[in-house]
């Protein structure tokens, strides 16, 4: 243990799964499982499948593993990666849409939706536009519960959650880069995945025991994180997330759930 860590919070390490259809699959969802304590389902929107929910579900329940709503734009060509204008009123009743099909299934593992995840371009874009924050927000009203959502610091989308009495957690990026205002760099760039194994372990014990990290311009970005993602979409993510967790333990970070 180092002497930095030695009173480090617990850090929660997630990952988005299930982010197959039909016979096509992307993500290792058995073996990620073994290494992330909360997992990010697809619902069908960006990806996944009835089947697919299912048996994500089924595999999270059994190891314990937490099972979060990831809520997309209805881009399923696009993987949930384009832009999209969808009304306020139409985000609000597809986010729910999406957690209460993916209830289903958690419910019918043993378990049940604990917090819910936008991903790609809505993620992106509920940092900073108010109206689809404030819509993924009463999405997650509509579908029941004061679910807590994960998603950036200080981003339009917490600050959302927050007016509404939702519990937020805020993340951080194993293996994106970072702009100096504490965004993500646009995947357009080439530089917006980290993709060196050791620099991304080094990163993640300087994020959960720091709370910083350096951003693509040089600078210091302060990033008080709960919980840390790990993407499985990209080449050797089960090997890549086996070398994190174990860098975040060998260093006396404790790996946990969130709250």
């Amino acid at each position: 243990m180092t002497d930095d860590a030695q009173n480090a919070a617990p850090i929660d390490l997630n990952a988005d799964l299930g982010e197959g259809f039909g016979r096509w699959t992307l993500t290792d969802d058995e073996q990620l499982l073994t290494v992330v304590t909360s997992a990010n389902v697809a619902c069908g929107f960006h990806a996944g499948d009835p089947r697919t929910m299912r048996r994500v579900c089924e595999l999270a329940a059994a190891r314990g593993v937490r099972i979060g709503a990831q809520v997309s734009y209805r881009d399923l060509a696009g993987f949930g990666r384009r832009a999209m204008d969808v009304p306020p009123d139409d985000l609000a009743s597809e986010v729910a849409y999406q957690i209460g099909a993916l209830e289903v299934f958690a419910r019918a593992a043993g378990s049940a939706v604990s917090y819910v995840k936008p991903h790609g371009a809505l993620y992106n874009r509920a940092v900073h536009d108010e109206e689809q924050a404030e819509a993924v927000v009463a999405g997650v009203r509509l579908a029941g519960g004061a679910l807590p959502v994960l998603g950036l610091p200080g981003s339009r989308l917490h600050a959302a959650a927050e007016r509404a009495g939702l519990p937020v957690v805020a993340e951080a990026f194993a293996d994106r880069a970072y702009t100096r205002d504490g965004t993500l760099v646009p995947r357009t760039r080439a530089d917006a995945v980290v993709i060196d194994p050791e620099a991304v372990v080094r990163r993640s014990v300087r994020l959960a025991a720091h709370h910083e990290v350096t951003s693509v311009d040089g600078d210091t970005v302060a990033v008080k994180a709960r919980s840390l993602c790990l993407h499985g979409d990209t080449p050797g993510a089960v090997r890549l997330a086996r070398r994190v967790r174990a860098g975040l333990e060998e260093a006396g970070i404790p790996v946990a759930a969130f709250a």
